[in-house]
């Protein structure tokens, strides 16, 4: 019956051991399989979600992009979940995500995801200079009239001719009328006529002293 007992009693403290190793065989794995983080990176965030983490420890998580600061390091237990927005950029970014598990460096991450230019984001052409407006030339003073007077004599008015002047080529004008001929010839009519009279009467005188 002792030995009996015995056997009995052994082989039940081997089944509990072997039970209670199972058990922690398995809690130990169910948060080792689920320490992986799950992230994603598109062209304006990063979205990151941690779960499953011991919460006995303490977590950090830290994402950068180009090397700066997106989000500073950050402590967590169990779980994390962020999305963080990423600036506007004209260009590729490379976005790294750190996680330290507080529960062993085998269950930390390192990963680095490159954050594409979201559409209508290209890189912008450099606006073409604006042609500098031309200064309009300064206007020139007005010339100051001179107080001394001009020592040129002034210019004679040219002569405009009269209506009745006569045309190129004829006589100038003498002062005599057109009507002198006519009077010259009767002046001479008359002075050969009281010539003839002269005449006459001499020899009427002549006749009477006979």
């Amino acid at each position: 019956m002792s030995v009996a007992g015995g056997r009995r009693t052994r082989a039940g403290a081997i089944g509990v051991v072997g039970l209670t190793a199972l058990l922690a065989t398995g809690v130990m794995a169910t948060p080792a399989s689920a320490h992986t983080p799950v992230w994603t990176v598109d062209c304006s965030k990063v979205t990151v979600d941690l779960t499953a983490y011991n919460p006995r420890v303490t977590n950090k998580v830290t994402i950068t992009a180009d090397g700066k600061d997106l989000l500073p390091t950050r402590t967590f237990g169990r779980e994390f979940h962020k999305v963080v927005d990423i600036p506007t950029h004209h260009a590729k970014v490379s976005i790294r995500l750190v996680v330290e598990a507080g529960d062993g460096a085998q269950f930390s991450k390192d990963d680095t995801k490159v954050s594409p230019v979201c559409e209508g984001q290209d890189t912008p052409q450099s606006p073409s200079p604006r042609p500098t407006p031309s200064k309009p030339a300064p206007s020139k003073p007005a010339p100051t009239p001179s107080s001394t007077p001009s020592s040129a004599a002034p210019s004679a008015p040219a002569h405009t001719p009269d209506a009745g002047s006569s045309t190129p080529g004829d006589l100038a004008e003498t002062g005599a009328s057109s009507s002198t001929p006519i009077i010259a010839g009767v002046a001479g009519a008359a002075l050969l006529a009281g010539a003839g009279l002269v005449v006459v009467a001499t020899r009427k005188r002549r006749t009477s002293g006979r």
